[in-house]
């Protein structure tokens, strides 16, 4: 269970309403969530925090460069607000050990981005946020039957790559996250910073964006004023 259940039963509450809202105006009138990926320290996640990030992201790929241990994660975890939501990012990791690490570090959410199946993510046991590689419409029919079949609650849609799972820096394809949006409760991600993002939720109206490289000042670790400047913008389009 995680540490912070009002932060979980937060986020879990707008991703449902989210998914059931298609209006212009509820689209309009919500200010997106922002989530800093690749947290390593706690100097980067108090720095995420105090820009006003919704969410922070701990990658367990031990082949990402931002990969952290979990006792890292746990002791980082436990100096966060409550209202901060906390989620694991995980790359075809075994079931067993995806969910010892979501219990050790008191994680939210767990971010599947590699090639789980639908039914891994309904044997988890616990809430699933999808990552997707956007690569064509054909993407959408992966969208549905997750969301169907194991109620995957929402999805990071990322750029398509063939040389990497996420964090690529590679941008989206906007008009088809676009579309992806309209369909599903979103977070957009590839290829995102300070300098883009505002144009990005303009066009696609993704509920959420979700950045790593792009407010780096190297792999794993942040750079402060392009995290503040990331949140900032981010927060200022309606």
């Amino acid at each position: 269970m995680s540490q912070f259940p009002k932060a979980e039963t937060q986020w879990n509450k707008v991703f449902h309403e989210r998914s059931t809202e298609n209006s212009e105006e509820s689209k309009l009138m919500t200010f997106p969530k922002v989530k800093i990926c690749g947290i390593t320290n706690s100097q980067d996640s108090q720095v995420a925090v105090n820009a006003g990030a919704d969410a922070l992201g701990f990658v367990f790929y031990k082949q990402s460069p931002r990969y952290v241990k979990p006792k890292i994660v746990k002791s980082i975890v436990t100096e966060l607000p409550p209202f901060v939501l906390t989620v694991g990012v995980f790359v075809n990791e075994e079931l067993a050990i995806v969910r010892d690490i979501m219990v050790e570090c008191g994680l939210a959410l767990a971010q599947l981005h590699g090639d789980e199946t639908p039914a891994f993510c309904e044997a988890l046991g616990h809430p699933v946020l999808r990552g997707i590689r956007l690569r064509d419409r054909g993407t959408f029919l992966a969208m549905a039957e997750y969301k169907g079949r194991a109620g995957v609650r929402g999805f990071v849609v990322d750029a398509f790559s063939e040389s990497g799972f996420g964090g690529t820096g590679q941008r989206a394809d906007w008009s088809l996250a676009a579309e992806a949006a309209q369909s599903s409760p979103i977070l957009l991600a590839g290829g995102l910073t300070p300098e883009n993002v505002q144009e990005a939720i303009q066009n696609v109206r993704p509920y959420g964006v979700d950045v790593s490289s792009g407010v780096e000042a190297s792999p794993g670790k942040k750079d402060p004023a392009k995290v503040m400047a990331f949140v900032r913008v981010a927060k200022l389009v309606s």
